[in-house]
């Protein structure tokens, strides 16, 4: 069963998504929450997290997830994609976006393609997160600055939305050595989180979907 964590501040929004998603084949509902800060010790028990916009904390999540043996992957119910860029840039096992009126049948799939550590979402929505052109003209990549193959395929996984450990499990090195490989891509590519190096890495085609 696939263990899902309900976070809206409405109400009636959390008892919508709760029997649109019990009725869904392999599906729990492990809790329920109207905020992340209220929610935050379940986490580390849900498998998915589906939550709405306004659900989002202004306090950054991003330590909490990295020191979270297996972060939950998470589907993210909202209208503006470029808003939560940052939020979808932390370290979720998998991450996903829909329009906050999805039907019941795009909640289920989107549930279980997360569990599998996919990318999922309304194509123009996923676009608008990871090919967003930033607020300035990149410059070009100096010949030093090219990724390694190695430092190419943590990038790919990265937009995979695998964590870090996954990560190393993935390629067979060290969590370690995957950071030392995301520190390193991170620097060449100029950018500070996951959202931003995969919305590069796709503008660079250094990264398929």
């Amino acid at each position: 069963m696939i263990r899902v964590l309900v976070v809206a501040p409405m109400i009636a929004m959390r008892a919508g998504l709760r029997v649109l998603l019990s009725a869904s084949p392999g599906v729990e509902i492990a809790g329920e929450a109207a905020s992340l800060l209220e929610a935050g010790a379940d986490l580390p028990r849900a498998d998915v997290l589906v939550l709405t916009e306004e659900a989002i904390p202004p306090a950054n999540l991003e330590h909490l997830l990295d020191h979270m043996e297996a972060p939950p992957a998470v589907l993210l119910l909202c209208e503006d994609a470029s808003a939560v860029q940052e939020f979808l840039g932390l370290h979720w096992r998998a991450w996903g976006i829909l329009s906050a009126d999805a039907a019941q049948e795009e909640l289920a799939a989107a549930v279980h393609a997360l569990q599998e550590g996919l990318l999922v979402g309304q194509p123009a929505m996923v676009k608008a997160v990871i090919s967003q052109p930033p607020a300035v003209q990149d410059q070009e990549i100096l010949p030093g600055d090219v990724l390694t193959a190695r430092e190419a395929e943590v990038l790919q996984l990265l937009a995979q939305g695998l964590a870090n450990k996954q990560i190393g499990l993935s390629l067979g090195i060290s969590e370690h050595t995957v950071k030392f490989h995301v520190s390193s891509l991170y620097s060449k590519l100029g950018v500070s989180n996951r959202t931003e190096a995969v919305r590069k890495g796709f503008q660079r085609g250094l990264v398929t979907l």
